[in-house]
């Protein structure tokens, strides 16, 4: 059904869309995600939405307890509409929600930190899915999220200063476990053919008109040729 439904989708969108959500698709992953901890600048936010896209992480977890996640549209350059954010300010404790929540689906927790001896960003290991955690601007991840982390993760530095921007972090991070995960062959780490063709269903979804009547229609006519 799902393979038949995207290619009627396929028909109502360019052949410039078809090639780019094909060709994007395939470089996605679902095994490195990330999350941020109450970010109050909208440019840092933006950012790291921005760089998810482009290193195709899909899925961006956003912990709001005291600030909102403002997108910049300036900055994003349109990368909310491709990357999947996922909320978490409704709990007295959404750091725990989203912690708990990514727990479940299997992913360790990376806390980076500059305050630590543990890891770095060239050897944790990432042959199990892993969720980068990336706290505030001024302090850096809550107690909490430390508490709850399974490793402790930061970037060699050899400046004076001691951390990185945000945004600046988070680009270094992705880029540098992207590197190592094209290098690798121990396991698959890219999203499945069936991911990639809900995926490309989800994103014909964000820019078609009536999208859920549209699909409606589609399945409905998908069952009748079957039947």
């Amino acid at each position: 059904m799902n393979e038949k439904l995207l290619k009627a989708l396929y028909e109502i969108i360019t052949p410039e869309k078809v090639e780019k959500f094909d060709r994007i698709a395939a470089e996605r992953t679902n095994h490195v995600t990330v999350a941020v901890e109450n970010l109050f600048q909208e440019h840092n936010a933006s950012a790291v939405m921005r760089t998810c896209d482009c290193f195709g992480i899909q899925n961006l977890h956003i912990i709001e307890k005291n600030n909102k996640f403002n997108v910049n549209k300036d900055i994003a350059m349109g990368a909310a509409q491709w990357v999947d954010n996922h909320h978490y300010s409704d709990d007295l404790y959404p750091t725990t929600k989203c912690i708990q929540t990514l727990k479940d689906k299997g992913y360790k927790i990376a806390a980076t930190t500059p305050h630590t001896e543990a890891y770095t960003i060239n050897n944790v290991p990432i042959d199990q899915p892993i969720a980068f955690v990336f706290g505030t601007e001024q302090t850096g991840l809550s107690e909490k999220a430390l508490d709850l982390a399974d490793y402790f993760v930061k970037i060699p530095m050899v400046g004076f200063t001691e951390s990185f921007n945000i945004s600046v972090s988070a680009a270094l991070t992705i880029n540098t476990i992207r590197t190592r995960l094209e290098h690798q062959e121990d396991f698959e780490w890219k999203l499945s053919k069936e991911e990639q063709t809900l995926l490309k269903i989800e994103w014909c979804k964000r820019i078609i008109k009536n999208p859920n009547l549209t699909i409606k229609d589609f399945k409905r006519r998908i069952l009748d040729k079957e039947a």
